[in-house]
């Protein structure tokens, strides 16, 4: 069973991947009755023809957080909501999957934790790095197996959209502009993991993606790419340096202030006079 969770609506990326989703549902239910006119069950396909699809939303723009920004936020969050931040950027959960987390669905043994009610619809493992682990295991220690791992300061679970006012109180101490959403989050945790050169498989088995198909069209721009480590490689340095200290990126640098080594561009060494 799949489960449609609230979104938040201020944040566009979300909204994105909710009218994404909605395209592609139009899309089959297009082909269901374009086939059923065909065979002359239905008199007309003037109806559906008119439903236009929402324009400029399978391009999605990432947004992550750096290790940086990462710490200012968690050092930002009230200590109730500092570990629920925390699991999601060491899990890459969504917001949903970790507040209905309970004792259980983690394995200190094999390193992971359970997704058990995912929107996929069904269950996934997560595994965990060392920081995961320990976090894991600080929260479930002494707890009852069906006892949630995370819960508020009152010791209530947190609910649809009690997330979004800490997260955006955080974000503004934490001076990130715009405010960071659980989504940004999860966006940060496979960002980080593709730019380390990770597998998109590993990362779509992470994330809980059907194929490899989403997490490509997400990622995929962010890993070590063939291209870009060819030109870097091959392309020498030209020796300019540029001293910037005293004026602006904007203003010109005159001649004294820039500093030129030997540039050697053919194969035997020898300097090109551009003849």
């Amino acid at each position: 069973m799949s489960v449609t969770a609230a979104i938040d609506e201020r944040d566009p990326d979300a909204v994105r991947a909710r009218r994404a989703t909605a395209n592609r549902l139009l899309t089959i239910l297009k082909a269901a009755l374009n086939h059923a006119f065909h065979d002359g069950k239905i008199g007309s396909d003037e109806p559906w023809r008119k439903v236009k699809p929402f324009r400029e939303v399978d391009a999605p723009v990432v947004r992550y957080l750096s290790a940086v920004e990462c710490v200012r936020l968690f050092n930002a969050c009230e200590p109730s909501f500092q570990a629920l931040v925390q699991g999601a950027l060491v899990t890459g959960c969504r917001y949903g999957e970790l507040t209905r987390l309970q004792v259980a669905d983690f394995n200190p043994d094999a390193g992971r934790i359970t997704v058990r009610l995912s929107k996929a619809g069904k269950p996934r493992h997560v595994a965990l790095n060392a920081e995961g682990i320990q976090l894991f295991e600080a929260l479930t220690a002494g707890h009852g197996p069906r006892e949630l791992i995370f819960k508020r300061a009152d010791e209530k679970a947190w609910g649809a959209s009690h997330q979004q006012r800490p997260l955006e109180e955080a974000s503004r101490r934490a001076q990130l502009d715009p405010p960071a959403t659980f989504h940004v989050l999860r966006h940060t945790y496979a960002s980080t993991l593709a730019m380390r050169g990770v597998p998109m498989g590993v990362i779509a088995a992470q994330l809980g993606h059907a194929d490899t198909r989403m997490t490509e069209r997400h990622y995929a721009h962010l890993g070590p790419s063939y291209v870009s480590d060819t030109v870097r490689s091959a392309l020498p340095s030209l020796g300019i340096a540029f001293n910037t200290t005293a004026r602006g990126l904007r203003e010109p640098v005159p001649c004294e202030n820039i500093t030129v080594a030997p540039f050697s561009s053919s194969p035997n060494g020898a300097r090109e006079n551009g003849n």
